[in-house]
Protein backbone atom coordinates (compact mmCIF):
# COMPACT_ATOMS: atom_id res chain seq x y z
CA UNK A 1 0.00 0.00 0.00
CA UNK A 2 1.41 3.47 -1.16
CA UNK A 3 2.07 6.68 1.13
CA UNK A 4 -0.12 7.90 -0.54
CA UNK A 5 -2.94 5.67 -0.05
CA UNK A 6 -2.46 5.38 3.72
CA UNK A 7 -2.35 9.52 3.98
CA UNK A 8 -5.57 9.45 1.49
CA UNK A 9 -7.26 6.84 4.36
CA UNK A 10 -6.44 8.91 7.25
CA UNK A 11 -8.41 11.65 5.58
CA UNK A 12 -11.57 10.08 4.87
CA UNK A 13 -11.44 9.59 8.43
CA UNK A 14 -10.85 12.69 9.62
CA UNK A 15 -13.75 13.93 7.40
CA UNK A 16 -15.70 11.35 8.69
CA UNK A 17 -15.21 11.98 12.27
CA UNK A 18 -16.07 15.77 11.06
CA UNK A 19 -19.51 15.14 10.92
CA UNK A 20 -19.86 13.15 14.05
CA UNK A 21 -21.62 14.92 17.04
CA UNK A 22 -18.98 12.98 19.31
CA UNK A 23 -15.93 14.42 17.64
CA UNK A 24 -14.98 17.74 17.67
CA UNK A 25 -11.06 18.63 17.35
CA UNK A 26 -7.97 17.23 15.56
CA UNK A 27 -7.69 15.15 19.72
CA UNK A 28 -10.93 13.38 19.24
CA UNK A 29 -9.83 12.17 15.95
CA UNK A 30 -6.77 10.74 16.66
CA UNK A 31 -8.29 9.20 19.96
CA UNK A 32 -10.93 7.53 17.75
CA UNK A 33 -9.15 6.36 14.59
CA UNK A 34 -6.43 4.88 17.30
CA UNK A 35 -8.76 2.53 18.87
CA UNK A 36 -10.18 1.03 15.63
CA UNK A 37 -6.60 0.83 14.22
CA UNK A 38 -5.75 -0.80 17.43
CA UNK A 39 -7.78 -3.77 16.55
CA UNK A 40 -7.28 -3.84 12.94
CA UNK A 41 -3.43 -3.68 13.80
CA UNK A 42 -4.12 -6.94 16.41
CA UNK A 43 -5.90 -8.76 13.70
CA UNK A 44 -3.26 -8.55 11.20
CA UNK A 45 -0.73 -9.43 14.60
CA UNK A 46 -2.92 -12.71 15.29
CA UNK A 47 -2.79 -13.63 11.49
CA UNK A 48 1.21 -13.37 11.42
CA UNK A 49 1.59 -15.08 14.96
CA UNK A 50 -0.84 -18.01 13.40
CA UNK A 51 1.56 -18.52 10.09
CA UNK A 52 4.62 -18.74 12.47
CA UNK A 53 2.85 -21.04 14.51
CA UNK A 54 2.02 -23.39 11.76
CA UNK A 55 5.46 -23.01 9.83
CA UNK A 56 7.36 -24.12 13.65
CA UNK A 57 4.77 -26.87 13.99
CA UNK A 58 3.25 -25.31 16.98
CA UNK A 59 -0.32 -24.92 17.70
CA UNK A 60 -1.35 -21.06 17.97
CA UNK A 61 -4.50 -20.00 20.50
CA UNK A 62 -6.09 -16.60 19.19
CA UNK A 63 -5.82 -13.78 21.97
CA UNK A 64 -9.25 -12.63 20.77
CA UNK A 65 -12.14 -15.08 20.88
CA UNK A 66 -13.53 -15.50 17.40
CA UNK A 67 -17.06 -13.87 18.45
CA UNK A 68 -14.89 -10.58 18.90
CA UNK A 69 -12.05 -10.70 16.07
CA UNK A 70 -11.89 -7.82 13.72
CA UNK A 71 -13.44 -10.56 11.41
CA UNK A 72 -16.61 -11.44 12.97
CA UNK A 73 -17.68 -8.62 14.03
CA UNK A 74 -16.41 -5.74 12.12
CA UNK A 75 -15.32 -7.10 8.54
CA UNK A 76 -17.14 -10.62 8.40
CA UNK A 77 -16.78 -11.37 4.55
CA UNK A 78 -18.46 -12.95 1.89
CA UNK A 79 -16.66 -15.85 -0.27
CA UNK A 80 -15.94 -13.21 -2.61
CA UNK A 81 -13.52 -11.40 -0.32
CA UNK A 82 -15.60 -8.56 -0.28
CA UNK A 83 -17.63 -7.42 3.19
CA UNK A 84 -21.22 -9.12 3.57
CA UNK A 85 -23.60 -6.73 3.88
CA UNK A 86 -26.03 -9.23 5.59
CA UNK A 87 -23.74 -10.06 8.61
CA UNK A 88 -22.10 -7.08 8.69
CA UNK A 89 -23.24 -4.59 11.66
CA UNK A 90 -23.96 -1.10 11.02
CA UNK A 91 -26.17 2.06 12.59
CA UNK A 92 -27.42 1.48 16.12
CA UNK A 93 -26.74 -2.44 15.83
CA UNK A 94 -23.24 -2.29 15.54
CA UNK A 95 -23.05 1.29 17.92
CA UNK A 96 -24.90 -0.73 20.85
CA UNK A 97 -22.51 -3.87 20.07
CA UNK A 98 -19.23 -2.14 20.15
CA UNK A 99 -20.50 -0.07 23.35
CA UNK A 100 -21.89 -2.78 25.62
CA UNK A 101 -20.09 -6.05 24.46
CA UNK A 102 -17.16 -5.64 22.35
CA UNK A 103 -15.69 -2.45 25.71
CA UNK A 104 -16.31 -4.28 28.33
CA UNK A 105 -14.86 -8.14 26.78
CA UNK A 106 -11.85 -5.98 26.32
CA UNK A 107 -11.42 -4.22 28.98
CA UNK A 108 -11.26 -7.66 30.82
CA UNK A 109 -8.28 -8.89 29.76
CA UNK A 110 -6.63 -6.56 32.25
CA UNK A 111 -7.69 -8.75 35.11
CA UNK A 112 -7.17 -12.15 33.41
CA UNK A 113 -3.69 -11.44 31.95
CA UNK A 114 -0.69 -12.96 33.27
CA UNK A 115 1.40 -10.32 33.75
CA UNK A 116 1.37 -6.50 32.76
CA UNK A 117 4.20 -6.77 29.97
CA UNK A 118 2.00 -8.95 27.88
CA UNK A 119 -0.42 -7.46 24.87
CA UNK A 120 -3.15 -8.99 26.40
CA UNK A 121 -2.71 -6.43 29.58
CA UNK A 122 -1.76 -3.76 27.12
CA UNK A 123 -5.13 -4.16 25.43
CA UNK A 124 -7.09 -4.35 28.99
CA UNK A 125 -5.45 -1.45 30.00
CA UNK A 126 -6.30 0.34 26.81
CA UNK A 127 -9.59 -0.17 26.66
CA UNK A 128 -10.26 0.38 30.03
CA UNK A 129 -8.97 3.94 29.31
CA UNK A 130 -10.72 4.51 26.33
CA UNK A 131 -14.32 4.73 25.50
CA UNK A 132 -16.43 5.27 21.81
CA UNK A 133 -17.18 8.73 21.06
CA UNK A 134 -18.34 8.11 17.36
CA UNK A 135 -22.05 8.87 18.21
CA UNK A 136 -23.54 7.52 15.56
CA UNK A 137 -22.92 4.10 14.17
CA UNK A 138 -23.30 4.66 10.44
CA UNK A 139 -20.19 6.98 11.17
CA UNK A 140 -18.24 4.02 12.82
CA UNK A 141 -19.06 1.49 10.07
CA UNK A 142 -17.70 3.86 7.45
CA UNK A 143 -14.41 4.45 9.54
CA UNK A 144 -14.09 0.90 10.28
CA UNK A 145 -14.74 -0.05 6.22
CA UNK A 146 -11.81 2.53 5.52
CA UNK A 147 -8.99 1.21 7.88
CA UNK A 148 -10.08 -2.48 7.08
CA UNK A 149 -7.91 -1.20 3.99
CA UNK A 150 -5.15 -0.49 5.73
CA UNK A 151 -2.42 -3.39 5.90
CA UNK A 152 0.22 -3.92 8.47
CA UNK A 153 1.77 -7.39 7.49
CA UNK A 154 4.92 -6.38 5.96
CA UNK A 155 7.95 -5.01 7.52
CA UNK A 156 7.50 -1.79 5.08
CA UNK A 157 3.72 -1.42 5.43
CA UNK A 158 4.21 -1.53 9.47
CA UNK A 159 7.39 1.68 9.62
CA UNK A 160 4.93 3.37 6.58
CA UNK A 161 2.07 3.15 9.17
CA UNK A 162 4.21 4.47 12.38
CA UNK A 163 5.23 7.81 10.27
CA UNK A 164 2.02 8.60 8.91
CA UNK A 165 0.35 7.89 12.74
CA UNK A 166 3.44 10.60 14.01
CA UNK A 167 2.19 13.04 11.04
CA UNK A 168 -1.33 12.37 13.07
CA UNK A 169 -0.18 13.69 16.39
CA UNK A 170 1.92 16.17 15.39
CA UNK A 171 -1.07 17.82 13.38
CA UNK A 172 -2.77 17.33 16.65
CA UNK A 173 -0.30 19.79 18.35
CA UNK A 174 -0.76 22.29 15.21
CA UNK A 175 -4.42 22.42 16.13
CA UNK A 176 -3.88 24.21 19.30
CA UNK A 177 -5.77 23.52 22.31
CA UNK A 178 -3.67 21.37 24.29
CA UNK A 179 -2.34 18.92 22.06
CA UNK A 180 1.06 20.33 21.31
CA UNK A 181 2.27 19.46 24.90
CA UNK A 182 1.96 16.00 23.34
CA UNK A 183 4.27 16.53 20.37
CA UNK A 184 8.28 17.14 20.43
CA UNK A 185 9.64 17.95 17.38
CA UNK A 186 10.78 14.58 15.84
CA UNK A 187 14.54 16.43 14.21
CA UNK A 188 15.02 17.60 18.06
CA UNK A 189 14.35 13.92 19.38
CA UNK A 190 16.59 12.16 16.83
CA UNK A 191 19.18 14.60 18.18
CA UNK A 192 19.45 13.90 21.73
CA UNK A 193 19.10 10.50 21.04
CA UNK A 194 22.33 10.31 18.69
CA UNK A 195 24.49 12.88 21.44
CA UNK A 196 22.96 10.47 24.56
CA UNK A 197 23.87 7.24 22.53
CA UNK A 198 22.11 4.24 24.62
CA UNK A 199 23.23 0.87 24.51
CA UNK A 200 21.52 -2.23 24.09
CA UNK A 201 21.48 -3.24 27.80
CA UNK A 202 20.08 -0.24 29.14
CA UNK A 203 17.10 0.46 30.08
CA UNK A 204 15.14 3.92 29.07
CA UNK A 205 13.22 5.60 31.13
CA UNK A 206 10.49 8.40 29.86
CA UNK A 207 8.49 9.94 33.33
CA UNK A 208 6.34 12.16 31.09
CA UNK A 209 6.26 10.42 28.07
CA UNK A 210 3.35 11.91 25.97
CA UNK A 211 3.35 10.36 22.55
CA UNK A 212 6.02 8.42 23.42
CA UNK A 213 8.42 10.12 20.91
CA UNK A 214 12.13 9.64 22.87
CA UNK A 215 11.22 6.13 23.42
CA UNK A 216 10.12 5.58 19.74
CA UNK A 217 13.15 7.09 18.50
CA UNK A 218 15.25 5.24 21.20
CA UNK A 219 14.04 1.85 19.91
CA UNK A 220 14.72 2.62 16.33
CA UNK A 221 17.91 3.85 16.72
CA UNK A 222 19.17 1.32 19.07
CA UNK A 223 17.36 -1.45 16.05
CA UNK A 224 19.95 -0.33 14.26
CA UNK A 225 22.72 0.40 16.25
CA UNK A 226 24.08 -3.16 15.49
CA UNK A 227 23.15 -6.67 13.76
CA UNK A 228 20.63 -7.93 16.75
CA UNK A 229 20.56 -11.30 18.28
CA UNK A 230 17.32 -13.16 19.06
CA UNK A 231 18.29 -12.05 22.74
CA UNK A 232 19.15 -8.49 21.68
CA UNK A 233 15.29 -8.16 20.18
CA UNK A 234 14.12 -10.02 23.45
CA UNK A 235 15.69 -7.46 25.63
CA UNK A 236 14.45 -4.11 23.64
CA UNK A 237 11.17 -5.77 23.72
CA UNK A 238 10.64 -6.31 27.37
CA UNK A 239 13.56 -5.16 28.90
CA UNK A 240 14.50 -1.79 27.88
CA UNK A 241 11.72 1.39 27.42
CA UNK A 242 9.65 2.38 30.02
CA UNK A 243 7.00 5.32 31.04
CA UNK A 244 4.59 7.22 33.15
CA UNK A 245 1.85 8.99 31.31
CA UNK A 246 -0.53 11.39 33.63
CA UNK A 247 -3.34 11.82 30.84
CA UNK A 248 -5.52 9.34 29.78
CA UNK A 249 -5.61 10.50 25.86
CA UNK A 250 -1.55 10.89 25.72
CA UNK A 251 -1.25 7.27 27.31
CA UNK A 252 -3.28 5.69 24.66
CA UNK A 253 -1.63 7.59 21.57
CA UNK A 254 2.13 7.04 23.21
CA UNK A 255 0.90 2.81 23.92
CA UNK A 256 -0.13 2.90 19.98
CA UNK A 257 2.90 4.71 18.93
CA UNK A 258 4.91 2.66 20.15
CA UNK A 259 2.69 -0.55 19.01
CA UNK A 260 2.81 0.55 15.18
CA UNK A 261 6.48 1.22 15.76
CA UNK A 262 6.80 -2.37 16.75
CA UNK A 263 7.49 -3.05 20.46
CA UNK A 264 4.30 -5.25 21.10
CA UNK A 265 3.58 -4.74 24.69
CA UNK A 266 4.68 -1.37 25.71
CA UNK A 267 5.76 -0.61 29.61
CA UNK A 268 4.03 2.63 29.19
CA UNK A 269 1.43 3.15 32.83
CA UNK A 270 -1.26 5.36 33.06
CA UNK A 271 -0.13 7.46 36.47
CA UNK A 272 1.01 10.67 37.56
CA UNK A 273 4.69 10.77 37.69
CA UNK A 274 4.99 13.40 40.10
CA UNK A 275 2.50 11.49 43.10
CA UNK A 276 5.49 9.26 43.68
CA UNK A 277 7.61 10.41 46.55
CA UNK A 278 11.16 10.61 45.90
CA UNK A 279 12.04 9.51 49.24
CA UNK A 280 10.74 5.74 47.86
CA UNK A 281 12.83 5.11 44.92
CA UNK A 282 15.10 2.60 45.71
CA UNK A 283 18.08 1.05 43.71
CA UNK A 284 15.70 -1.55 41.63
CA UNK A 285 13.75 1.78 40.57
CA UNK A 286 16.48 3.36 38.89
CA UNK A 287 17.16 3.21 34.80
CA UNK A 288 20.48 3.59 32.91
CA UNK A 289 19.32 6.88 30.63
CA UNK A 290 16.72 9.24 30.98
CA UNK A 291 15.32 11.07 27.74
CA UNK A 292 12.21 13.50 28.09
CA UNK A 293 10.44 16.65 27.54
CA UNK A 294 7.94 17.06 30.73
CA UNK A 295 5.39 19.59 30.78
CA UNK A 296 5.86 23.41 31.60
CA UNK A 297 4.45 25.92 32.88
CA UNK A 298 1.77 23.84 34.95
CA UNK A 299 1.17 24.12 38.53
CA UNK A 300 1.08 21.02 41.09
CA UNK A 301 -0.73 21.06 44.67
CA UNK A 302 0.69 21.22 47.78
CA UNK A 303 0.49 17.88 48.58
CA UNK A 304 2.32 17.23 45.37
CA UNK A 305 5.16 18.89 46.21
CA UNK A 306 5.55 17.30 49.51
CA UNK A 307 6.84 14.24 47.45
CA UNK A 308 9.93 16.85 46.79
CA UNK A 309 12.52 18.06 48.58
CA UNK A 310 12.79 21.21 46.57
CA UNK A 311 9.29 22.32 47.14
CA UNK A 312 8.01 24.30 44.01
CA UNK A 313 4.82 24.74 42.02
CA UNK A 314 6.47 24.30 38.52
CA UNK A 315 5.88 21.02 36.78
CA UNK A 316 9.06 20.73 34.61
CA UNK A 317 11.57 21.60 37.94
CA UNK A 318 9.81 19.09 40.02
CA UNK A 319 10.33 16.48 36.73
CA UNK A 320 14.21 17.76 37.00
CA UNK A 321 14.10 16.85 40.18
CA UNK A 322 12.58 13.42 40.02
CA UNK A 323 14.81 12.13 36.64
CA UNK A 324 18.32 13.13 38.75
CA UNK A 325 16.87 10.75 41.42
CA UNK A 326 15.60 8.07 39.39
CA UNK A 327 18.70 8.13 37.19
CA UNK A 328 21.53 4.98 38.27
CA UNK A 329 25.00 6.64 38.87
CA UNK A 330 26.46 6.55 35.39
CA UNK A 331 23.33 6.90 34.11
CA UNK A 332 22.86 9.88 31.51
CA UNK A 333 20.05 12.32 30.55
CA UNK A 334 18.94 14.54 28.13
CA UNK A 335 15.78 16.81 29.06
CA UNK A 336 14.35 19.55 27.30
CA UNK A 337 13.25 22.53 29.65
CA UNK A 338 12.63 26.44 29.86
CA UNK A 339 15.88 28.28 29.13
CA UNK A 340 14.32 30.11 32.17
CA UNK A 341 15.94 27.38 34.00
CA UNK A 342 19.15 28.69 33.70
CA UNK A 343 19.07 32.19 34.87
CA UNK A 344 15.38 32.39 37.65
CA UNK A 345 16.56 33.55 40.63
CA UNK A 346 13.66 31.99 42.61
CA UNK A 347 14.94 29.74 45.68
CA UNK A 348 13.35 26.90 44.01
CA UNK A 349 15.26 27.65 40.77
CA UNK A 350 19.01 28.31 42.74
CA UNK A 351 18.83 24.80 44.50
CA UNK A 352 17.75 22.75 41.64
CA UNK A 353 20.86 23.74 40.01
CA UNK A 354 23.02 23.27 42.73
CA UNK A 355 21.04 20.39 43.10
CA UNK A 356 21.98 19.32 39.12
CA UNK A 357 25.61 20.70 39.11
CA UNK A 358 26.75 19.27 42.02
CA UNK A 359 25.20 15.80 41.32
CA UNK A 360 25.73 15.43 37.61
CA UNK A 361 28.28 16.48 35.20
CA UNK A 362 26.21 18.44 32.81
CA UNK A 363 28.06 18.63 29.97
CA UNK A 364 26.30 20.02 27.28
CA UNK A 365 23.59 22.70 27.28
CA UNK A 366 21.80 22.87 23.39
CA UNK A 367 20.32 26.41 23.65
CA UNK A 368 16.74 26.40 21.26
CA UNK A 369 15.14 29.56 19.26
CA UNK A 370 12.34 30.44 19.41
CA UNK A 371 9.24 28.71 17.42
CA UNK A 372 10.84 25.03 18.09
CA UNK A 373 7.78 24.17 19.56
CA UNK A 374 4.93 25.10 17.67
CA UNK A 375 2.28 26.84 19.33
CA UNK A 376 4.86 27.13 22.50
CA UNK A 377 6.33 30.84 22.43
CA UNK A 378 8.50 29.95 25.36
CA UNK A 379 12.75 28.95 24.47
CA UNK A 380 13.31 26.20 25.76
CA UNK A 381 17.16 24.39 26.52
CA UNK A 382 18.33 20.99 26.35
CA UNK A 383 20.21 19.81 29.42
CA UNK A 384 22.38 16.40 28.72
CA UNK A 385 24.19 15.16 32.45
CA UNK A 386 25.51 12.15 33.52
CA UNK A 387 24.85 11.48 37.07
CA UNK A 388 27.19 10.11 39.85
CA UNK A 389 30.22 13.51 39.84
CA UNK A 390 29.65 17.21 39.94
CA UNK A 391 30.19 19.55 37.00
CA UNK A 392 33.46 21.40 36.06
CA UNK A 393 32.73 22.59 32.86
CA UNK A 394 29.46 23.50 31.03
CA UNK A 395 29.76 23.39 27.03
CA UNK A 396 26.98 25.62 25.45
CA UNK A 397 25.39 25.74 22.11
CA UNK A 398 23.32 28.26 20.15
CA UNK A 399 21.44 27.02 17.67
CA UNK A 400 21.01 30.34 15.42
CA UNK A 401 19.18 29.66 12.42
CA UNK A 402 18.40 32.37 9.17
CA UNK A 403 15.06 31.73 9.64
CA UNK A 404 11.92 32.41 11.60
CA UNK A 405 10.81 28.52 13.03
CA UNK A 406 6.83 27.96 12.62
CA UNK A 407 4.07 25.45 11.71
CA UNK A 408 5.31 25.80 7.79
CA UNK A 409 9.04 25.96 8.95
CA UNK A 410 10.03 23.67 11.58
CA UNK A 411 13.13 22.24 12.60
CA UNK A 412 14.93 20.07 10.44
CA UNK A 413 18.24 17.33 11.14
CA UNK A 414 20.00 19.36 9.17
CA UNK A 415 19.67 22.63 10.99
CA UNK A 416 21.18 20.38 14.53
CA UNK A 417 24.26 18.97 12.68
CA UNK A 418 26.53 21.55 13.54
CA UNK A 419 25.29 20.82 16.45
CA UNK A 420 26.32 17.13 16.49
CA UNK A 421 29.81 17.36 15.01
CA UNK A 422 31.22 19.74 17.60
CA UNK A 423 29.79 18.84 20.68
CA UNK A 424 31.55 15.41 19.97
CA UNK A 425 34.77 17.35 21.28
CA UNK A 426 33.34 20.09 22.78
CA UNK A 427 34.68 22.30 20.25
CA UNK A 428 34.41 26.15 20.39
CA UNK A 429 33.07 28.31 17.38
CA UNK A 430 30.89 31.61 16.37
CA UNK A 431 27.80 28.85 18.05
CA UNK A 432 29.09 27.35 21.10
CA UNK A 433 31.78 27.82 23.82
CA UNK A 434 32.57 26.33 27.79
CA UNK A 435 32.31 27.89 30.99
CA UNK A 436 34.11 26.47 34.00
CA UNK A 437 31.57 26.01 37.12
CA UNK A 438 34.14 27.60 39.25
CA UNK A 439 33.83 31.13 37.14
CA UNK A 440 30.05 31.80 38.11
CA UNK A 441 28.26 32.93 41.09
CA UNK A 442 28.48 30.48 43.60
CA UNK A 443 25.16 32.01 45.40
CA UNK A 444 22.92 31.94 42.76
CA UNK A 445 24.47 29.22 39.84
CA UNK A 446 23.61 31.75 36.58
CA UNK A 447 24.23 29.59 33.85
CA UNK A 448 22.39 31.97 31.35
CA UNK A 449 23.45 31.28 27.81
CA UNK A 450 25.34 34.21 26.70
CA UNK A 451 27.65 34.14 23.26
CA UNK A 452 30.44 35.45 23.68
CA UNK A 453 31.68 34.60 20.52
CA UNK A 454 28.87 35.85 18.31
CA UNK A 455 30.04 38.58 16.21
CA UNK A 456 27.63 41.60 16.16
CA UNK A 457 25.93 41.95 12.92
CA UNK A 458 26.89 44.89 11.18
CA UNK A 459 24.41 46.58 9.03
CA UNK A 460 25.89 46.69 5.16
CA UNK A 461 25.48 50.33 3.42
CA UNK A 462 24.26 50.34 0.18
CA UNK A 463 26.56 51.56 -2.86
CA UNK A 464 24.17 54.54 -2.89
CA UNK A 465 24.51 55.47 1.06
CA UNK A 466 28.36 54.92 0.38
CA UNK A 467 28.54 57.18 -2.67
CA UNK A 468 26.31 59.85 -0.87
CA UNK A 469 28.26 59.89 1.88
CA UNK A 470 32.04 60.54 -0.38
CA UNK A 471 30.35 62.81 -1.62
CA UNK A 472 29.65 64.61 1.34
CA UNK A 473 33.23 64.24 2.59
CA UNK A 474 34.35 66.17 -0.34
CA UNK A 475 32.41 68.87 0.10
CA UNK A 476 33.34 69.30 3.60
CA UNK A 477 37.05 68.54 2.45
CA UNK A 478 36.42 71.51 0.26
CA UNK A 479 35.24 74.02 2.59
CA UNK A 480 38.02 73.16 4.89
CA UNK A 481 41.06 73.80 2.18
CA UNK A 482 39.31 76.70 0.91
CA UNK A 483 39.58 78.06 4.56
CA UNK A 484 43.35 76.90 4.95
CA UNK A 485 44.03 79.19 1.32
CA UNK A 486 42.15 82.41 2.75
CA UNK A 487 44.15 81.76 5.72
CA UNK A 488 47.46 81.84 3.64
Amino acid sequence: MSKFMFEQTFKNIDDILHKDAGCGSELDYVEQTSWVLFLKYLDDLEKDKKTAAELAGKKYTNIISTEYSWTTWATPKGKDGKLDHHKALTGDDLKDFVDLKLFPYLKKFKTTALSPDTIEYKIGEIFSELKNRIHSGYNLREVINRIDELRFRTHAEKHEMSHLYESKIQNMGNAGRNGGEYYTPRPLITTIVKVVAPKIGDTIYDGAVGSAGFLCEAFDYLKKSKNLTTKDVEILQKKTFYGKEKKSLAYIIGTMNMILHGVEAPNIIHTNTLAENLADIQEKDRYNVVLANPPFGGKERVEVQQNFPIKTGETASLFLQHFIKILKAGGKGGVVIKNTFLSNTDNATVSLRKLLLENCNLHTVLDLPAGTFTGAGVKTVVLFFEKGSSTKKVWFYQLNLDRNLGKTNSLSEKDLEDFIKLQKNKAESENSWSIDIKNIDQKTFDLSAKNPNKKEEVALRSPEEILKEMKALDKESEKILSGIIKLI
